[in-house]
């Protein structure tokens, strides 16, 4: 994904870009890029794309139609914008099923005894290393983000 973006980027951005590894997207760039997403969701209704890795920090755009599993990184932080449709998001408490799922990572049904609250465009969210988070989109309900993961 992240050769087609270029492709969309103006000449003289994309040399400047190369000789100094910035990178910028625009947000039409963005919107023309989650148009594959829904196509692209699994069973937990979540459709991603890796936009870029930049060694210590990457970022992924997120189309989702349904809650998402409980989670906890280990050594990544999340910040994550909203960038469109509505659900909420629990963050703290515990997961009283978790279990590893891949390279320190813990995933799980739910959260016991987090913080919920309503997501809109426009929101950011930080999320700690070690804090365990959840997407909850109702049914017919669908939201659009950016993560930025950020690794200790």
């Amino acid at each position: 994904m992240k050769k087609k973006l270029w492709l969309l980027a103006p000449v003289a951005f994309a040399l400047t870009a190369a000789s100094t590894g910035a990178q910028h997207w625009t947000n039409d760039q963005l919107i023309e890029a989650g148009k594959a997403l829904p196509a692209k969701m699994a069973k937990v209704k979540v459709g991603t794309e890796s936009v870029a890795n930049w060694g210590n920090h990457s970022m992924t755009l997120a189309h989702r139609e349904g809650d998402g599993l409980a989670e906890l990184h280990e050594t990544e932080n999340d910040v994550i914008f909203i960038r469109g449709g509505e659900g909420g998001f629990v963050m703290g408490g515990k997961i009283p099923d978790g279990k590893p799922s891949a390279a320190n990572e813990v995933r799980g049904s739910k959260i016991e005894g987090g913080e919920k609250f309503a997501l809109h465009p426009g929101d950011v969210i930080h999320v700690p290393v070690k804090t365990p988070h959840q997407f909850l989109v109702e049914p017919g309900h669908k939201i659009d983000y950016v993560a930025i993961k950020v690794h200790q």
